[in-house]
This record gives structure tokens, C-alpha cells and sequence, in this order.
């Protein structure tokens, strides 16, 4: 039975970690906002210029914004901001799904980094992790270099 509140996944959705992030390509409908929420993900994070359209229309979810310019890397601190949403999400249960237009560049920028924090990959380990479970991502020479200076500023 099909309803008003029916789900759909939204474009190029895949868990990095399931149940903690996920990735994506900027949600078009309701219905993907509702798949989001019967997955278990409170939080979303835009990473685009602009935000998703209807993002209004589902109260539950608590919406980040941290603009980055297509094509372009994060700054350290979008990428902290980034993985303390994410930490402060994840430890009260609650998932959370990160965007940008197609979800390629600088999501999957943001998702190596997190690989990076989280399961202490070098940076190129995180990168081609990413590339494996997410295909076109990371697109710029720029955003590879950023996920390496994220993991030599923070092994230890």
C-alpha cells in the first residue's frame, strides 16, 4: 500500500557505515526524505551552494548546511564540523546522510575523511574505499590532496 508518506531511495544513496552515514545525491521528492527517515537517519547534510528543494516538508529531519563550491574541498574546518555532526549524531543512535549535487565530489571528500577518523585509513586507503563502494567519486586532484593533508594533520 502505496500512501502520501511512501519512500523512495534518493539518487546514488549508499551506506558507508550502515545505520551511522550514508551518501547521496541531493534528495528531489518527499518520498526520498521519508526513505532517509525509515533508515534511521535523523540528520542531513548539504553540501551545495543551494539547498534541496522541499527539505521543509519532513520536521524530523534535522538539516546541516555547510556550503562548498562545486568542484572545490572542504576546509579543515568544514570537514570537523562535518565529522562532529556526525560523531554527535551517531552517539545518540541516529544516522546521517551527507549530499551535495550527484553525491561524487565533495561528498565523497567528506565520506574518505570520515574513513579516515573512523577506521584509521591512510588517505589513499580512505580514497580508494570510497571510489569501491561509491564509483565516481572524489573528482578533483584538489579533493584527493585534501583527504591526505586531513590524514597526515590527524595520524598520531
Amino acid at each position: 500500500m502505496l500512501g502520501t508518506m511512501a519512500a523512495a531511495p534518493p539518487p546514488n544513496f549508499s551506506w558507508v557505515e550502515p545505520r551511522k552515514l550514508a551518501g547521496l545525491g541531493m534528495p528531489r521528492m518527499t518520498a526520498h526524505y521519508q526513505f532517509l527517515l525509515t533508515n534511521g537517519i535523523k540528520h542531513l547534510i548539504t553540501l551545495s551552494e543551494r539547498k534541496p528543494p522541499y527539505q521543509d516538508t519532513c520536521p524530523q529531519l534535522t538539516m546541516h548546511h555547510i556550503r562548498i563550491h562545486d568542484f572545490c574541498a572542504p576546509t579543515f574546518d568544514q570537514i570537523n564540523r562535518f565529522l562532529s555532526i556526525v560523531e554527535e549524531a551517531n552517539s545518540k543512535g541516529e544516522g546521517v546522510a551527507v549530499h551535495c549535487l550527484h553525491g561524487f565530489g565533495r561528498t565523497g571528500t567528506m565520506l574518505a575523511c570520515y574513513l579516515v577518523k573512523s577506521r584509521k585509513l591512510s588517505g589513499i586507503d580512505a580514497i580508494n574505499e570510497i571510489r569501491r563502494i561509491r564509483h565516481g567519486s572524489i573528482e578533483t586532484r584538489e579533493q584527493e590532496q585534501m583527504v591526505v593533508q586531513f590524514y597526515q594533520q590527524n595520524k598520531c
